[in-house]
């Protein structure tokens, strides 16, 4: 008897033979991947307002993903990644201007000779928080109080393998501006480690477009000293930095270039204002699943204007599983006279203080607890 075959049937199979080869040829992967991160969130300031609210971002902001590999042969690689935030407590898009927010990039490389990608993606000061502090430089992290530089767009990177126990990283990018001469954004990361200690350096710079009203660049430098004891690692961590500026809120709320993007015009007159962060923090793993950490750090306004501050938290993760993590924290953020520091996570807090009598030279004590999911 003969069998009358289903078309259908006989597509999807030629079509799965031929996704198969393909894969066996070229090694191709793609990956949908997402972090959803929410926490209950209490703040106190000794003007006596409070704040409760449900927040999201606290150690990684959530998002969500595309990236992807493809063998070259002779071991080159080509890469891509495309990422995009948003808040899981209500739905909405991290950046409204933009679906693929975070990262959008493709690049080239090898195992041997390191790869270069193209496009807006993580800088190596974004990259590389798990090496400044017990909170891999989120909430509870002094330095993050102050602000870090993530990723800028039309960006071309270098990123090398590691060899002989050090690597290196480096930055070009040329934001989009109104202003002329388009200023350019540096950024440039070191980093040598064994199995017990760990030393580095990341840094930006800012230019100015020519001829500037203010001709200095944003700093942003950042040094870094781990010793990996065995059940924990100790942190050493400074900044130098002068990317801070006045809000409407705090005297300490804005940056001079975005944290997330932009550009030094050459105006702001904080250019002149800089500041040293010094921050000592531990970590330790009672259990394969449990770590406990703390940490205390100090904001030093080098411009004389008492707008530094000092604060710390001590923090408990609790890993589920590979994918889901429970954690609890208290941290305080102590300002000077005039300091308008303000704890944040990954991603700034929604629900905040809004006026200055909250913020500027008051202490400010929070409580959280939140759960960390990762696909």
């Amino acid at each position: 008897m003969i069998m009358k075959k289903n078309p259908l049937r006989i597509l999807a199979g030629a079509t799965a033979a031929l996704a198969l080869g393909g894969t066996a040829q070229a090694q191709s992967s793609v990956t949908l991947y997402g972090v959803l991160d929410q926490y209950l969130h209490y703040m106190h300031s000794s003007s006596g307002a409070t704040v409760k609210a449900l927040e999201d971002g606290a150690w990684l902001r959530s998002r969500f993903g595309v990236r992807g590999q493809e063998d070259l042969g002779d071991g080159m690689f080509a890469k891509f990644q495309m990422e995009g935030g948003f808040s899981t407590d209500n739905g909405t898009q991290a950046d409204t201007t933009r679906f693929w927010d975070r990262q959008t990039w493709v690049g080239l490389g090898t195992k041997t000779l390191g790869e270069v990608r193209f496009g807006r993606q993580n800088g190596p000061i974004q990259s590389h928080g798990a090496y400044v502090d017990y909170t891999w430089r989120d909430l509870g992290s002094v330095i993050n109080n102050f602000g870090v530089p993530s990723r800028y767009d039309n960006d071309f990177g270098y990123l090398s393998p590691r060899w002989s126990g050090f690597a290196f990283e480096a930055h070009v990018a040329l934001p989009e501006s109104p202003v002329g001469n388009h200023p350019i954004v540096y950024q440039l990361w070191g980093d040598w480690t064994n199995d017990v200690i760990r030393a580095g350096y990341m840094g930006i710079r800012g230019r100015p477009p020519s001829h500037a009203v203010i001709a200095k660049d944003m700093v942003y430098d950042n040094l870094y000293f781990n010793w990996m004891y065995g059940a924990g690692t100790v942190y050493v961590a400074y900044v130098h930095s002068n990317n801070s500026t006045k809000t409407a809120v705090s005297n300490n709320a804005g940056t001079i270039v975005g944290n997330t993007g932009g550009y030094n015009a050459g105006t702001d007159p904080n250019l002149n204002n800089f500041y040293d962060i010094w921050q000592l923090s531990a970590d330790y793993r009672i259990t394969p699943q449990v770590r406990v950490g703390a940490l205390w750090g100090q904001i030093k306004d080098k411009s004389g204007r008492s707008q530094g501050g000092n604060g710390g938290s001590v923090g408990v993760y609790y890993d589920m599983s590979k994918r889901t993590m429970l954690w609890a924290m208290a941290d305080t953020m102590r300002n000077d006279t005039n300091g308008g520091w303000r704890p944040v996570g990954s991603a700034g807090p929604k629900s905040t203080f809004t006026t200055p009598n909250d913020v500027n030279g008051r202490t400010l004590n929070g409580l959280e607890v939140g759960i960390v999911h990762r696909f």
